[in-house]
């Protein structure tokens, strides 16, 4: 039997944590990466998985052994794409996550035109604005606008800033006033992203240093386009990123508030795990996103 195909679906399974999971990531039956699984043991002769009902977890020689295959299946892969020269014409599938606005607005056109230069690779993207783990999830990449994480088992590019500012409609400010500090703030309406971890609070940075302004959240929401579209009705003051709302400042539609003061710097990155370094559909679309989007994005000019 395939010893390759046996560390595969033990990797699938503890990555997954689950049988079930990684049958349906491989495209097997459950019986099968079970059989394979049970195989490998023998063949080592200790047990690698503790099992439950509820969940499959590694024992400590397991867990062990866990971190030596994705090593090895890294030098495979590796081996693998230096001979089928996937450098060059990438094949397969890329399994990409990304947050939903940016997702809609600006990485799907972005898919697209790189699947025209790659007609033999496939694509599957899902939008999410949750908080996704790249590799118990299946993903080969993530697409991500945050602080970037701190993992060994990840690597991070950033590819373009994502600047953020706070706006109000023409509207809103003529019937509420322009603040000119932060702390005029708590006055006005607040139109808060749900998934702030400071809660109902703002952080700015400013001339005379950092600011934590606690808001009147009038609308809370995970979802950037939200927001924008309240702002634009007039019915408060949003923190927003300008790859949501450039073409409506440029428009005049929304308005910067306090120019001066801004929330702490975050950017739009790549995260794939470390065992993916070598992929060539990673690598390529990495490097064409930077292209497409850089330092200077389109939507700021």
């Amino acid at each position: 039997m395939d010893k390759f195909e046996q560390i595969r679906a033990f990797t699938k399974v503890v990555a997954t944590g689950g049988f079930a999971a990684a049958a349906r990531q491989m495209g097997v039956s459950r019986s099968s990466v079970n059989k394979l699984v049970i195989n490998l043991e023998n063949e080592l002769g200790v047990q690698l998985l503790h099992r439950s009902t509820r969940r499959v977890i590694p024992s400590e020689t397991g867990l062990a052994f866990y971190e030596r295959c994705l090593a090895i299946l890294a030098d495979l892969e590796e081996a693998e794409q230096a001979v089928s020269q996937l450098q060059e014409e990438p094949k397969g599938t890329l399994r990409i996550n990304a947050p939903m606005s940016f997702g809609m607005m600006h990485l799907s056109p972005a898919i697209a035109d790189f699947m025209v230069n790659y007609p033999d690779l496939r694509v599957q993207l899902t939008l999410d604005d949750r908080l996704v783990d790249p590799i118990q999830e299946g993903f080969d990449m993530l697409v991500r606008i945050a602080e970037p994480p701190d993992s060994a088992a990840l690597i991070v590019h950033s590819i373009a800033p994502a600047r953020r500012f706070l706006c109000a409609s023409p509207d809103y400010l003529k019937r509420h006033g322009i603040p000119l500090h932060p702390d005029e703030l708590q006055q006005h309406a607040g139109l808060h992203y749900g998934y702030l971890g400071t809660r109902n609070q703002w952080k700015l940075i400013g001339p005379d240093g950092e600011h934590v302004v606690s808001i009147h959240s009038v609308l809370c929401s995970n979802n950037g386009e939200v927001l924008r579209d309240a702002a634009l009705k007039g019915l408060g003051i949003a923190v927003l990123p300008t790859f949501i709302i450039g073409s409506y400042l440029q428009q005049g539609t929304l308005q910067i508030v306090l120019p001066d003061y801004h929330p702490p710097e975050i950017t739009i990155c790549i995260i794939y795990p470390s065992n993916r370094h070598l992929s060539a559909k990673i690598q390529l679309f990495t490097q064409f996103l930077k292209g497409r989007f850089g330092e200077q994005p389109y939507w700021e000019n």
